[in-house]
C-alpha cells in the first residue's frame, strides 16, 4: 500500500535540502501527456505525490487505458513550486509503470492468438520499493501479479529439491504452511511435474523447458493440479508457450526490462 512515508522519501530523494529550481512565483496548471501510445499505470502513485503537496488533481484517465500520442493523462492545479517539485517524480512513475503495462498488454494479446484462458503474470523479479506499484502496473495491462511476497505461496525450487529431496520438501513445507497455502513445485523434466503433483503440489511450474517439453509435462499431469511454464520466456515466444495448455505463463522481462513509455510534462 502506497504512504505518505513513500511519497516523502521520493520527495527527500529528488528535491535534496536546499531546492531553488522550482522556487516560481504564482498558481500554474500543470498537464501528463503521452508521447507514445500504450497502456496507462502508476496514476495512483503518481497523484499521490501531487495530493501531497496540497495540489489539485484532475485524472483524465483510468489506470489500464489505452492512450494516444498526444493525449493527455491527468491535470493538476497547485502553486507553481509544488507543481515543479512533483513533476519529475510523477512522470518517472507513470512512464516506468506504464511501459510495464504497456509490454504486459502485448504479451496477454501474443497469448490470445492461440489462447483465451492462459494467464501472462509477473514475477518478483521487480525493483525494491516499488514492488507494489510494479505489480499493479502487470494487473493494469491484463495480466496476473502472481505471489505478491514470499508469505503469498510456497515455491518449492531446485535449491529445495537439492537439500530435501523432491517428496522431503514437499512434506516439510506443507507441515510449515497453512491451510491456505498454496505450494509450487519447480521441475525442469516433464516426468518431474507429475511425481511432484502425486506428492501435494498445487501447482507445478516447468522451469526453462522448450515449449515440446511444457506440452509433455502438462499432459502427465493429474486433474485439478495448475501448471505453469517460465524461465526465458519473451514476446516472441509467449504464443508457442500458450499452445502446450499451461494454465499460467511467468514473464519476468515484464517488469526488469520493461521500457518506460515517453510522456511529458507541461504547464501553463
Amino acid at each position: 500500500m502506497l504512504t505518505d512515508s513513500d511519497v516523502e522519501r521520493w520527495l527527500r530523494e529528488d528535491v535534496g535540502h536546499h531546492d531553488v529550481t522550482n522556487h516560481v512565483p504564482g498558481n500554474t496548471v500543470g498537464r501528463l501527456v503521452a508521447r507514445e501510445s500504450g497502456v496507462v499505470a502508476g496514476l495512483d502513485a503518481a497523484l499521490a505525490v501531487f495530493d501531497y503537496l496540497d495540489c489539485e488533481t484532475n485524472p483524465l484517465v483510468e489506470n489500464g487505458a489505452n492512450v494516444d500520442v498526444g493525449e493527455t493523462v491527468f491535470e493538476v492545479h497547485g502553486s507553481a513550486t509544488d507543481v515543479l517539485r512533483g513533476e519529475r517524480i510523477a512522470v518517472n512513475l507513470v512512464g516506468h509503470t506504464s511501459g510495464i503495462a504497456t509490454k504486459t498488454a502485448e504479451a496477454v494479446s501474443a497469448a490470445r492468438l492461440v489462447s483465451d484462458d492462459v494467464a501472462i503474470a509477473g514475477t518478483r523479479k521487480t525493483t525494491p520499493g516499488l514492488r507494489g506499484i510494479e505489480k499493479r502496473a502487470v494487473a493494469a495491462g491484463g495480466g496476473d501479479t502472481h505471489r505478491l511476497t514470499l508469505s503469498g505461496m510456497v515455491m518449492v525450487k531446485d535449491n529445495h529439491i537439492e537439500e530435501m529431496g523432491m517428496v522431503g520438501a514437499i512434506e516439510h513445507f506443507r507441515e510449515l504452511a497453512s491451510f491456505a497455502t498454496k505450494i509450487e513445485v519447480e521441475v525442469e523434466r516433464p516426468e518431474d511435474g507429475r511425481r511432484a503433483a502425486e506428492a501435494g503440489a498445487d501447482i507445478v511450474m516447468f522451469d526453462n523447458l522448450p515449449p515440446a517439453e511444457v506440452e509433455k509435462g502438462v499432459e502427465l499431469l493429474p486433474d485439478g493440479v495448475l501448471s505453469e511454464a517460465s524461465g526465458g520466456i519473451d514476446l516472441e515466444t509467449v504464443p508457442d508457450y500458450a499452445g502446450t495448455g499451461v494454465d499460467v505463463i511467468s514473464i519476468g522481462v515484464l517488469t526488469h526490462s520493461a521500457p518506460s513509455l515517453d510522456f511529458s510534462f507541461r504547464t501553463g
